[in-house]
């Protein structure tokens, strides 16, 4: 059962009434495409006109809902208009409709009906040719060809470029929406690399001055006290320089971030500070000078050997700490070893978050090397266990680049080590 047609769009009820008003108006006049029609009595012609007029009008209601019906009717209104005296209103509007089924059919159909059009036309002037045998029947193919193919031709050609256009306007929206994601992804990213900036900037000092000041507090002497105090202050001040430095960094607009971001040149005064801080780093090894590394890996090295020294200073056991640098088949090497003591041992001198470590693994990560961090096997002088942060990075890769391997325990599975 077919459903009825929906309602016809107010452009096509104009062309549908101008054509109906213009083939009236023709018909009044008394022109028409035919002088006589066959097998119509002369006196009927001029009426028998009105029909296939009427019918292709109608059809024309029909030529943005039902193209093929639409088009169906109008061949039979043009074919029967050929018996009349015939209408040019009906052979104009049966070339919109033929237009019209191109343009706002199925695909199939567009694709087809051009080809069936152009066919059409060859075989008629052929035939013409054949049957007359004068040069006048091209004439006549012609006018066939500007009914049919020249229609149909148009509507696809301006199908075609309706679908590009949308084709194009959709590749916009993707892009439009592929640029939002990618400026939230450097959003989330610059905030990710902005938190473990501040983070190893500011927990080494923080922890030291939190340790010192609880033994200041705890301690009746007055030397230690005053000893204290003064490296409370020395990393108070270190630490609002650094911030002051960051802060600079931000607000300049031009700013460039390496520029002004620690090398592995300032390791040494990295260990001393940490010596002064109370942590007994008895053996560093600093990297070989020569080739220096690329900054990115310079920068991950040094905040790794700073975040793993604060961590031993807020967890570890008293005891002997190596932080150890090299270079091993094209990459850098940083591990550094730290006492660990017993699994029921004190709590830790400052609470940790687990963030040094989830840093940590993300600047491994990020230059495509490998990163772990957990217990050693074996146990050091005296017994005691030992904490091995281990991170390789490539010097041949650029940050962003593939992403490498993470082993070692996460945070998560240390459970029987103290949160660092």
């Amino acid at each position: 059962m077919l459903r009825p047609p929906p309602r016809p769009h107010r452009h096509d009820v104009l062309i549908a009434l101008a054509g109906l008003l213009g083939g009236l108006f023709l018909w009044a006049l008394g022109l028409h495409t035919r002088i006589t029609a066959p097998s119509v009595p002369a006196e009927l012609a001029d009426a028998w006109v009105l029909l296939p007029l009427a019918a292709t009008a109608g059809a024309e209601l029909l030529r943005r809902s039902w193209t093929g019906w639409a088009l169906a009717i109008g061949t039979v209104a043009l074919v029967a208009d050929q018996f009349t005296a015939g209408s040019l209103a009906t052979v104009i509007m049966y070339t919109d409709l033929v237009y019209a089924a191109v343009l706002y059919g199925p695909p199939a159909r567009a694709r087809r009906l051009p080809a069936v059009t152009g066919l059409v036309t060859v075989a008629v002037t052929l035939a013409l040719l054949a049957w007359f045998r004068q040069p006048q029947a091209l004439l006549v193919g012609l006018v066939v060809g500007v009914i049919f193919f020249g229609p149909a031709t148009t509507g696809a050609m301006l199908r075609n470029h309706r679908e590009a256009a949308a084709a194009a306007r959709l590749r916009a929206e993707q892009t439009a929406l592929l640029a939002e994601m990618d400026r939230a992804q450097a959003v989330t990213d610059e905030r990710a690399r902005m938190a473990r900036e501040l983070h190893d900037l500011v927990a080494g000092h923080l922890s030291a001055i939190a340790i010192h000041s609880t033994a200041a507090l705890s301690l009746d002497d007055e030397v230690t006290s005053r000893r204290a105090l003064g490296v409370i202050r020395e990393n108070s001040v270190a630490g609002l320089a650094e911030m002051r430095r960051l802060i600079e960094v931000l607000r300049a607009e031009d700013a460039d971030t390496p520029s002004v971001a620690p090398t592995l040149d300032g390791l040494g005064a990295l260990v001393e500070q940490a010596r002064a801080n109370g942590l007994d780093v008895r053996r560093f090894t600093p990297p070989p000078p020569d080739p220096p590394p690329p900054a990115p890996v310079g920068l991950a090295a040094y905040r790794i050997v700073q975040e793993s020294l604060t961590n031993a200073l807020k967890h570890g056991a008293p005891g002997p700490v190596d932080a150890v640098l090299g270079r091993t088949e094209g990459a850098l090497t940083v591990r550094v070893v730290s006492p660990l003591g017993a699994e029921a041992g004190p709590p830790p001198r400052v609470p940790g978050s687990g963030a040094g470590l989830v840093g940590m693994r993300e600047r491994a990560e990020l230059l495509g090397g490998s990163f772990s961090a957990g217990p050693v096997g074996g146990a050091g002088p005296g017994g005691e266990r030992r904490w091995e942060v281990r991170a390789v990075l490539p010097l041949g890769e650029a940050p962003g680049g593939p992403r490498g391997t993470v082993s070692g325990q996460a945070d998560d599975d240390l459970g029987d080590t103290r949160e660092r």
